[in-house]
């Protein structure tokens, strides 16, 4: 049962790997739009951005949640 918090932190970075997987996601489809309407890229790049953020975002709170499980938890293994 000392382990389990480890295993909850191994699940929790998974939230940065789907952090991954959603800003490519995010470029590949303006850039794809970009090229299919230039002239419309340029009104578009603050959604990129702000996708960007809350993406990103999202990926740190999942790192911060499997730091605070493996070194804040009670009963933490490590460190």
């Amino acid at each position: 049962m000392e382990g389990l918090n480890l295993i909850g932190a191994g699940l929790a970075c998974v939230a940065m790997g789907g952090a991954g997987i959603g800003v490519g996601t995010i470029f590949g489809n303006y850039l794809s739009a970009a090229i299919r309407n230039p002239s419309a890229a340029q009104q578009q790049f603050g959604n990129l951005i702000f996708g960007f953020a809350v993406t990103e975002a999202l990926g740190i709170f999942g790192l911060v949640i499997s730091l605070l499980l493996i070194y804040a938890a009670p009963g933490a293994s490590a460190g």
